[in-house]
């Protein structure tokens, strides 16, 4: 008999243990998806054209033209110190996808080389390529994975001195295109913004509305638990205010501001802690003021 009952134990969480392994193998197959869509983007689409992505994959498709260096070896390489960086930044949950990502992003560039070119017509491969490009980044960030590693230097500096993502992340930009309109011509780096353009914009839809600044909203019994959590593990500081349900009773609801690659981690920190909470998130337009403090302040 108490053989039986500690099966009718043990049940459960077995079956949950699998669920939890299923998903994380979805997850990562929704990250060599992605990867592999935008890797055939890059070499299908944008560079037979010599037109640039943003961030290192831009930086190595400009140097890949002027080395010979293969570009798959280049994206590897020049993300490793961008990764380091992002372990401290992001955590190691997210570190694993980004790495992960990057390398199946690499392997696929290499596999579509070798392969006919989908078109060498300008417009055809800014549109074509920046839409394909676009699906193909926001299913990986969707799934809480990362192609480009310049990202992180934006977060690290948003923590440290408060300066936006996305205005870091497009500085970068157009300091990689202003160079490559020097080297290739300025017609190329107005193709390759143009790209930009139409792939961040795909990428806000297949993301549903990847904005810079996130706003959660958490419901829950277990508010000074999460808090603490989302403090200890993201460097993000929440408002606690209190809250009554009209069925529920009294609720804590915390509120906290956040970028979008760490609504993934924010959600994975939810359950753990409560399962049951109630959680909306929502674009954040314009910040005034500091809403983040450095870990061990």
């Amino acid at each position: 008999m108490a053989e039986t009952m500690k099966d009718v134990k043990t049940q459960p969480k077995s079956a949950n243990y699998v669920q939890k392994v299923i998903k994380l193998l979805c997850e990562y197959l929704m990250l060599a998806l992605g990867a592999a869509i935008a890797a055939f983007a890059i070499e299908e689409f944008l560079v037979p054209c010599t037109i640039l992505d943003g961030g290192v994959v831009g930086i190595s498709i400009m140097v890949n033209n002027l080395t010979g260096i293969r570009l798959s070896l280049l994206t590897v390489l020049l993300n490793i110190p961008f990764l380091i960086v992002g372990y401290r930044v992001l955590g190691k949950q997210i570190l694993i996808k980004a790495g992960f990502s990057m390398i199946v992003f690499s392997s696929f560039l290499e596999v579509f080389a070798p392969m006919e070119n989908m078109t060498e017509e300008y417009l055809l491969a800014v549109c074509f390529g920046g839409i394909i490009l676009g699906i193909g980044v926001g299913i990986v960030i969707h799934f809480g994975g990362c192609l480009d590693g310049t990202e992180t230097v934006a977060i690290l500096l948003n923590r440290k001195f408060n300066f936006p993502v996305g205005r870091t992340v497009l500085i970068f930009n157009i300091v990689i295109y202003g160079i490559a309109g020097w080297l290739f011509g300025f017609d190329r780096a107005m193709y390759s913004l143009l790209t930009y353009y139409i792939t961040s914009k795909v990428l806000d839809l297949v993301e549903n509305g990847m904005n810079q600044a996130k706003a959660a909203m958490i419901i829950t019994n277990e508010g000074n638990e999460i808090a603490d959590m989302i403090y200890k593990e993201m460097g993000r500081t929440v408002t606690i205010l209190e809250g009554e349900g009209l069925i529920s009773g009294k609720k804590v609801v915390l509120y906290c501001v956040l970028n979008r690659l760490e609504v993934y981690e924010l959600k994975k920190l939810i359950n753990q802690a409560d399962a049951s909470a109630f959680i909306t998130i929502n674009d954040v337009s314009e910040i005034i003021g500091n809403h983040i403090k450095k870990k061990g302040e």
